[in-house]
């Protein structure tokens, strides 16, 4: 597999900056672009919905006009005070006509009336409107009205002054039209030349007809919300959430928008809202609300009205800036990419030249295409290589002699020369593989000296090396040429004897070890006896690897040493030596192992 050279990762290291940086660019203006469309489209929308907010305040205060201008009438003042709407009456005729003029000319009123405080509140001249137009109420069908708010609380009024009504919807019986609407009254007291209230004036307004027109001039996509004082739904594109307190289930603003809650605690005029930065807040919109107070000040009465705007239609623009974005990103991205391998081959040139020779320094045709005459930075680095081959060349030798020595030193103890545990344990792994492979035997010895220790004391650490050496020296004599010695630290040596003679010559073997151990060694004019304990374990009977078999041998010593130095001990014998002591403790009979075997000997210490 061919890995990407230099020229390749330079490469696209470059394209990726440029790419890196126009999709950057990119990004940064389509988000941008996002959000300043989102923020514009907030601000229109506030502005628009105080203006709509300004033109219902307006409306209501215009209406509040009308109502002055009724109740103002001198004919209005002398009918309130004097008629019972019992008989005909020139006055009230001439006040119908005015009423009915007014009617007319205001499609969002529904109702006009003219209550007299006498008689409980007795409609005296009410205009209706139903689906045919206008409807004159005649004198059987006039209602008593004395025990609505909206008369005995206007009684109590200043001449002059506007009730308002909460906005509700119209149960009242037999309102044609008006039944079942959402209503807003106005009302103010008529009074006589004494100052006397001696009646009230009251319009119905047809809320939605109202803001219908107040909104014919917005965009069809916007979409509208008004609520009361206390958060109730009057006006919301979903009409079942509309008036909920009128069905026994409120549907609150400030529950279904969050943000407007500072509007009901009065804390706040307007608030903003979009779903780019709040989108659990106005999910999928833009959203703007404010609170308009309107009627009488005096008795806290406002709305929150609210304009939402899908956030597809606000972000329609920034998407086909996106896409163009798309389509230039792209192109500046080849172009990155184009001028990136272009820069990138003109500068990995002399590399691969440089490259090149490095990989073949001791080629003298690969020094011959250096740039050595050049006068800059890659001149200095091809006469740079120039020198190192020279003196590369002459190190190599060197090299090789100390890499040879390392090898040595790595697998070989210092000391006496013989291989260490390392190089002992890999030679032990591959005799148990080939041994295991041809069905065949091989045996650890574990050589531990007896009176190292007492030598190493008395004498001194030198004539302790000098014994270990000479120890070495004697196991090397003792053991064929195909048998393995070696130093496991301190006084310890183990030895590998493979082939089919291992099981019958390790016992041999170990009693020369002990004989020629046993024998004096002369070490700077001091004679002096090592002796040596050595345990046994055999390959397959004792164990099937490595490690197992050293750790058997090692123990085998250990038993051996414990029951007198000088001697050799077999693995097995060990674990015969434990069975019997076991079924002497349990008071059982002591069987070897396998049934019907002859009972073994035990291993006898040798000198």
């Amino acid at each position: 597999m061919i890995r990407p050279g230099l020229t390749f990762k330079l490469s696209v290291l470059l394209a990726c900056i440029g790419v890196l940086a126009s999709g950057a660019t990119g990004y940064y203006a389509y988000h941008a672009n996002r959000a300043m469309l989102v923020n514009e489209a907030g601000r229109s929308l506030l502005t628009s919905t105080e203006l709509l907010g300004q033109r219902f305040s307006a409306s209501i205060d215009d209406i509040g006009a009308d109502v002055l201008v009724l109740a103002s009438m001198p004919s209005t003042a002398k009918v309130a005070q004097t008629d019972d709407g019992a008989g005909p009456n020139v006055a009230r005729e001439r006040l119908a006509q005015v009423y009915s003029s007014f009617m007319v000319h205001h499609l969002e009123y529904l109702q006009i009336r003219l209550i007299t405080r006498q008689h409980y509140g007795l409609e005296l001249v009410r205009f209706d409107r139903d689906s045919d137009g206008l409807v004159r109420v005649e004198r059987g069908n006039l209602q008593e009205k004395g025990q609505f708010a909206y008369v005995f609380d206007t009684l109590t009024f200043a001449p002059g002054r506007i009730y308002t009504s909460p906005i509700s919807v119209n149960h009242e019986y037999g309102t044609h039209a008006a039944q079942g609407k959402p209503t807003l009254r106005l009302g103010t007291p008529v009074s006589n030349a004494s100052g006397e209230v001696v009646g009230v004036v009251v319009i119905d307004i047809d809320l939605a007809v109202l803001l219908k027109r107040l909104q014919s001039d917005l965009p069809s996509d916007y979409q509208v919300y008004l609520a009361n004082e206390w958060g109730d739904f009057l006006v919301h594109p979903d009409a079942s959430k509309t008036f909920g307190f009128d069905r026994g289930r409120r549907v609150l603003m400030q529950d279904s928008f969050s943000v407007t809650r500072p509007l009901f605690e009065q804390s706040q005029g307007e608030v903003l809202a979009n779903g780019l930065a709040q989108p659990r807040q106005a999910a999928g919109q833009v959203l703007a609300f404010v609170r308009r107070p309107f009627g009488d000040l005096e008795g806290n009465r406002f709305i929150v009205l609210g304009l939402a705007k899908p956030l597809d239609d606000v972000l329609s623009g920034a998407n086909l800036l996106g896409n163009q974005i798309v389509r230039m990103v792209l192109i500046f991205s080849v172009l990155a990419l184009f001028l990136a391998i272009l820069f990138a081959r003109a500068l990995t040139k002399p590399l691969h030249i440089l490259a090149h020779a490095a990989t073949h320094l001791f080629a003298e045709h690969a020094m011959h295409t250096l740039p050595l005459n050049r006068t800059d930075e890659i001149g200095v680095l091809a006469r740079c290589f120039e020198r190192l081959r020279r003196e590369i060349k002459s190190q190599m030798d060197v090299l090789h002699a100390k890499q040879r020595e390392l090898v040595h030193l790595a697998t070989h103890d210092v000391l006496t020369g013989l291989p260490n545990r390392v190089l002992f344990m890999e030679k032990l792994e591959n005799a148990i593989e080939e041994a295991a492979r041809r069905q065949e035997c091989l045996a650890v010895l574990f050589v531990d000296l007896d009176r190292f220790k007492q030598i190493n004391d008395q004498f001194g650490h030198s004539v302790g090396d000098k014994v270990l050496a000479a120890v070495a020296r004697r196991l090397k004599q003792v053991l064929c040429s195909a048998d393995v010695v070696a130093r496991l630290g301190g006084d310890e040596f183990i030895v590998l004897i493979e082939g089919p003679r291992s099981q019958e010559a390790a016992p041999a073997i170990a009693s020369r070890i002990m004989a020629t151990l046993n024998e004096e060694v002369r070490i700077d004019g001091q004679s002096m006896t090592v002796g040596a304990s050595i345990g046994i374990s055999q390959f397959p009977d004792d164990s099937g690897t490595a490690e197992e078999l050293l750790l058997n041998a090692d123990a085998a010593m250990y038993a051996a040493k414990s029951g007198g130095r000088c001697a050799y001990l077999r693995y097995h014998d060990v674990l015969e030596a434990r069975r019997r002591e076991q079924a002497e403790q349990a008071g059982q009979p002591y069987m070897r192992a396998g049934e019907g075997a002859p009972e073994g000997h035990e291993a006898e210490p040798t000198a």
